[in-house]
C-alpha cells in the first residue's frame, strides 16, 4: 500500500495522461503498450515511490527493440484474465473491472 509506479523512457518520465496506447497499472506496476511503433524503441525504467517511506527507487533499464521478422519468440500471444473471485461493491457505487490481452 502507498506505492506509486512511473516509467521512464530514454531518461524522460512517460506522460500517460492523454496516451491511449500506453498504460501503467498502479496495482502491479506493469507498463502496457498497444500497437508498438518504431518510436517506442528505447530503454524503459520502472520507478517505484513510497510517500510513507519518502523513498523512490529505480529498477534497471529494459531495452525494447523491434524484430524485423515479425516473430514474437518467447512472447507468443496469450490471453489472460485475472479477477478476484468476488468483487464487493456498495449499492449505488461504481465498479471497474479491467481485462487485458497480450501478444500479437
Amino acid at each position: 500500500p502507498g506505492l506509486s509506479y512511473t516509467w521512464i523512457f530514454n531518461n524522460n518520465t512517460l506522460d500517460l495522461e492523454e496516451d491511449s496506447r500506453r498504460f501503467v497499472s498502479q496495482v502491479t506496476g506493469s507498463l502496457y503498450l498497444a500497437k508498438v511503433e518504431p518510436w517506442d524503441v528505447g530503454n524503459y525504467t520502472c520507478a517505484v515511490s513510497s510517500a510513507g517511506a519518502q523513498r523512490r527507487v529505480r529498477g534497471p533499464p529494459a531495452a525494447l527493440t523491434l524484430r524485423g521478422d515479425g516473430v514474437m519468440g518467447e512472447y507468443e500471444p496469450k490471453i489472460e484474465v485475472r479477477f478476484p473471485e468476488t468483487t464487493y461493491a456498495a449499492e449505488g457505487s461504481s465498479v471497474r473491472l479491467e481485462c487485458f490481452a497480450l501478444g500479437k
